[in-house]
């Protein structure tokens, strides 16, 4: 099960990832992801309260990545796939 809550101010858009991003799960995300992304703001996908991210759901998350989707994680899973994520950026 996976909890998605979006929060929207002047800066840009937040989807807060609580649960597993598995399964039918990854496909709500993209589905989220692509109204928030229909907005000229910045989109921010938070990965603090995330418990397990199967292949699917890495692939969609380096897409996003790639699209300009900022990521961000506290755990240290979390911090370990956005680093691999985002390695070749720096």
């Amino acid at each position: 099960m996976l909890r998605i809550t979006i929060q929207t101010d002047a800066i840009g858009t937040t989807l807060e990832l609580e649960g597993r991003l598995t399964g039918p799960w990854v496909e709500e995300l993209r589905d989220c992801w692509e109204r928030a992304r229909k907005g000229e703001r910045e989109v921010t996908v938070s990965l603090k309260a995330v418990t397990f991210i199967d292949g699917a759901g890495k692939t969609l998350l380096t897409l996003m990545h790639r699209h300009g989707v900022k990521l961000t994680g506290d755990g240290c899973m979390t911090k370990a796939i956005v680093e691999e994520i985002t390695r070749g950026e720096n």
